[in-house]
């Protein structure tokens, strides 16, 4: 075992095992290359396999001579004989592999170099196909896929940093990331025993246990012979609860990742807090500019103290563990016999890693204190709180308001106004309406496609039947005089409210769903219920969901897995359930990705980019020539026949001013994107924002 992962065998489950398989899997993947070896990486991927297999490692007992970045540029020079490709299955990287590979093969030199390629977690055929369309795939000796599923993060936190999984489900309909969810589950319990008792919420919670019990079939008979290590697997779709990880997290880990972005359990903050006067002297002026790199694990004894803490509750641990640092420092005053100096010999290091811990983490809390004693972080705070316990919920928010008048950042705005659409079980059409309008004249007409993503993954809807007052209610989920400094609630991590995810897990271990019937049934999503048969000899847990604790007096283990993305402080909630002493329940957190608000809303919006026009559209004598299209045959109306400069044609009246308007929108993004969407988007965006009568569906001509 690697030094960076002495802390993944600490926990309940000892996840050094899980990487451990994934290093072995990897190892022999790469030593089928015999000799010399340089691996071009995919960017996406060196920090996941950095957790797994550490650079070090490879270089000296791999023939493992080189690493490169895949770039378009090309590889650098090398006298290695065999070069390793490994990437994700993405369509622009086969053409940036294929440049690197003639680029290669056009230097020719004294060493023959074999070409391999490695595909994670799968192939893919479109991929495949590309790379024959650039002439290349025949120069690989191989081509290979390695399925990296759940990587241990921390002893009780896996990760398959699947960034774009809830875009991908609930925008594109590709379930291809559930399969892999799957899939990393049948690893687990190859590995710790099968897991007798199985739940789950949510529409992608099902499709994952329906899979799961496919693969089981396939496998016919083939049971791993392991005594079950994991109690019960709880599996949440995100959809279950939107709302959590809209919410600015308060936990001092939450608090970095949505200020700093923790990536692969590395942060990189501003340097100004963390070069010392001596570095600044001897360090070159580049270098001094450039970000710190910090590795967040439970490994650092002082951050395993403070990353589920409220922020507020962080201030006084760091004042305390200053002081205990102080004083053991001063003990070597007081030695007096060789054994006293000894003792604190042998203490030294230790102290010195605690005080050079000390100084990061109080330089990372005075950067995080200045964003949060910020007014603009304070009134946004102010602002959820007011939406969640349903103030004024159903009309304009006057902050929203002014936010999108002020230009501020898109995503904080659209973050507020989705949950005040999902506070208010969906925004009145009237305020709906009037928030489109102002983003799309104050942010631009493409955002429009921003507005319908969210409406179509579930951030954005209509008015419907309340719900969210009744769940609220039940669920406990806004908890007043919360104490940050020594909760007693899980509602800590949000300084009063409850993340609804953690409090379906908190239920399920004790009471049991069966007391939330009607909860349930008003989340979306049917509810799982599952028990896998457990061989006679291997039934050494009494795994019951409901018991408090097994056979053996141990407290039961569930595996939570978050489909579709976790919060740090949803994790932080779970371990502090888990440190309860009436608990009765371990919890290992297993998730997609790790996400913020902002990350998971950066994923769904869209921006089209000028330059290109969409494959399916042309322009043939300054005219834009399209196949038909039903969707745009149902949606377009308001304008009589009327030409503009790509030849569009509508079918009522357009005002001189409003034509010229969309004409210079289409004149500007010259139509690109995946989709003929786009140009649609366009044209509805015109319509809203020129107050034009409700869209009908009386057709039009495209020349």
């Amino acid at each position: 075992m690697g030094s960076g992962a002495a802390h993944l065998h600490l926990g309940k489950l000892n996840l050094s095992i899980l990487r451990d398989f994934y290093r072995r899997e990897f190892l022999e993947c790469i030593d089928k290359c015999v000799g010399t070896k340089a691996l071009v990486w995919d960017d996406g991927l060196t920090g996941p396999f950095g957790l797994i297999a550490e650079a070090s490692m490879l270089k000296e007992q791999h023939e493992v001579e080189r690493m490169f970045r895949l770039e378009a540029s090309g590889l650098p020079s090398s006298n290695v004989q065999n070069i390793i490709f490994i990437t994700r299955p993405r369509l622009n990287l086969m053409e940036i592999i294929a440049q690197c590979l003639l680029s290669e093969e056009m230097k020719g030199g004294f060493v023959r170099k074999e070409f391999y390629l490695v595909f994670v977690p799968r192939k893919s055929l479109l991929c495949e196909k590309k790379l024959k369309e650039q002439g290349v795939y025949g120069s690989f000796a191989s081509v290979e896929e390695f399925n990296l599923g759940l990587i241990p993060f921390d002893s009780d936190l896996l990760s398959m940093e699947m960034e774009e999984a809830y875009r991908e489900c609930y925008l594109e309909n590709d379930f291809t990331s559930m399969f892999f969810a799957a899939q990393s589950l049948m690893t687990i319990q190859a590995l710790y025993g099968s897991i007798p008792y199985i739940y789950g919420k949510g529409d992608c919670a099902k499709q994952v246990v329906d899979m799961m019990r496919r693969m089981k079939m396939e496998m016919g008979s083939v049971e791993p012979q392991i005594t079950p290590q994991i109690d019960n697997l709880l599996i949440i779709d995100r959809t279950v609860d939107l709302l959590t990880p809209l919410l600015s997290q308060l936990t001092y880990e939450g608090l970095i990742d949505e200020v700093f972005n923790i990536t692969n359990t590395n942060v990189k903050l501003p340097p100004e807090k963390f070069t010392t006067a001596e570095e600044k002297k001897n360090a070159k002026e580049e270098s001094l500019s450039e970000p710190k790199k910090f590795i967040l694990n439970s490994a650092d004894e002082l951050y395993a103290e403070l990353r589920d803490k409220n922020f507020n509750a962080v201030g006084i641990i760091v004042s305390r563990k200053a002081k205990t640092i102080t004083a053991e420092f001063d003990e070597r005053h007081s030695a007096k016999t060789v054994g006293e100096m000894k003792q604190f010999v042998s203490k030294l290091p230790h102290l010195q890693a605690m005080r050079a811990s000390l100084g990061i983490h109080t330089s990372i809390a005075e950067l995080i204190k200045e964003f949060t004693d910020s007014d603009g972080f304070l009134d946004s705070l102010r602002c959820q709180q007011e939406l969640i316990n349903g103030i004024d919920t159903d009309k304009v928010n006057s902050y929203i308001e002014d936010c999108i008048a002020r230009q501020e950042n898109l995503t904080k705005v659209l973050r507020l106004i989705c949950i005040q659409s999902l506070c208010n079980d969906g925004l009145k059409p009237k305020v709906l309406e009037y928030y489109k309008r102002e983003i799309i004249q104050t942010y631009g007409f493409e955002h429009l496609i921003t507005l319908s993503n969210l409406e179509k993954s579930g951030f954005l809807r209509p008015h419907s039947a309340r719900t969210y007052q009744a769940v609220r209610k039940t669920m406990r989920l806004i908890v007043e005089d919360i104490n940050e400094q020594t909760p007693t609630d899980i509602a800590y991590v949000y300084s009063g409210y409850a993340p609804l995810s953690v409090r379906l897990a908190q239920t399920l271990a004790r009471p049991g769903w069966r007391s939330i019937t009607e909860v349930l049934n008003l989340l979306p999503g049917p509810k799982v219920e599952e028990v896998q048969q457990i061989p006679m000899g291997l039934r050494k847990r009494r795994a019951s969901v409901t018991s408090s604790q097994s056979s053996m007096g141990e407290q039961k283990l569930t595996l939570v897995f978050f489909l579709g993305g976790v919060t740090q402080a949803e994790v932080a909630a779970l371990r502090f359930l888990a440190q309860q002493d009436d608990g009765g329940t371990d919890y290992v957190i297993a998730t997609t990705s790790i996400i913020t608000g902002s990350r998971l809303l950066k994923a769904l919006q869209e921006k089209i980019e000028p330059g290109t026009h969409h494959p399916e559209l042309q322009v043939e004598r300054n005219n834009l020539v399209a196949p038909e299209v039903p969707v745009l045959q149902a949606l377009l109306s308001s304008v009589q026949v009327k030409e503009l400069r790509f030849g569009l044609r509508f079918d009522t009246c357009l005002s001189c001013s409003q034509l010229s308007q969309l004409e210079f929108q289409l004149s500007t993004h010259h139509i690109k994107a995946d989709d003929i969407d786009v140009i649609i988007t366009l044209i509805l965006s015109a319509l809203i924002c020129s107050d034009l009568p409700a869209i009908g569906s009386k057709g039009y001509i495209l020349k």
